[in-house]
């Protein structure tokens, strides 16, 4: 029997590990501070493209965990960085917020619902049925149809939220187009991830509360994944699923010990 290689790089999903929206979580701050007191690497992974990494920063630190604005990796800055690689110097039409509109500009794309090459889908707190309408509307006419996320709800303290997956569902069956989901647990959105930190799949964790988008994503990354039960995913709900995590804890404060 293989004895595993410490972990040196880390991985860690934020919504519902770290934090409840702006609650956060036992053990969050701690296992942060321990990622950086110790220099490991490390990137807070989101799902959630409505803000910016520095919007982030300044939430996460209004929660009292302070993560700096570079290990900070959004779905939308996933989603860019695919655009860009896919039709450098594009156009897009945008169903979302600040934190995917800055990101497509800022690789180099123009926002229009004149003809554009792309329809992109992102999350939002105030989903327009006017907005809603035009991107159907345009994906009928030849826009290739972009989401940053399949999850279809996400935890909050006072429940479930709906999120980009369940707009994206109401587009696909209005259209009969699917779109193509770039956020977890695309292997886009785990490989750019490793980039950043220069990480290795045999010596890197990642940590989350879905099994059908965190756990799933590690898995097929080649990584060790942890999950926590402060999130989507419930302890009987575990046993539903065809793959396992590495380990199911309480929370993030149940980690903190195995960052050394």
């Amino acid at each position: 029997m293989t004895t595993a290689r410490p972990i040196e790089t880390w991985l860690t999903d934020m919504d519902g590990v770290l934090v409840h929206e702006e609650v956060p979580l036992p053990g969050a701050s701690d296992f942060i501070e321990a990622l950086k007191a110790t220099g490991r690497r490390f990137l807070v992974l989101t799902n959630n493209s409505i803000f910016t990494p520095r919007d982030l920063r300044a939430r996460l630190l209004g929660s009292g965990i302070d993560v700096p604005e570079d290990a900070i990796w959004t779905s939308a800055l996933a989603t860019a960085k695919f655009l860009a690689d896919q039709r450098p110097g594009g156009s897009a039409y945008v169903v979302g917020e600040a934190g995917l509109t800055t990101a497509l500009h800022d690789v180099g794309y123009v926002m229009t619902d004149r003809k554009p090459d792309y329809v992109v889908l992102g999350e939002t707190r105030t989903y327009s049925f006017e907005a809603i309408t035009r991107a159907i509307r345009l994906i009928e006419g030849g826009a290739r149809f972009i989401a940053t996320n399949p999850d279809a709800s996400g935890p909050s303290q006072h429940g479930t939220l709906p999120a980009t997956g369940s707009v994206a569902a109401l587009i696909s069956t209005a259209t009969g187009r699917q779109p193509y989901f770039i956020g977890k647990p695309n292997p886009l959105m785990m490989r750019t991830a490793l980039d950043r930190i220069e990480g290795h799949s045999a010596t890197t964790a990642m940590v989350g509360d879905r099994m059908d988008t965190d756990v799933i994503s590690g898995l097929e990354a080649g990584l060790r994944t942890f999950l926590v039960l402060t999130g989507s995913t419930r302890e009987e709900q575990v046993e539903n699923f065809p793959y396992r995590p590495t380990k199911v804890v309480d929370g993030i404060k149940d980690l903190v010990s195995l960052i050394q």
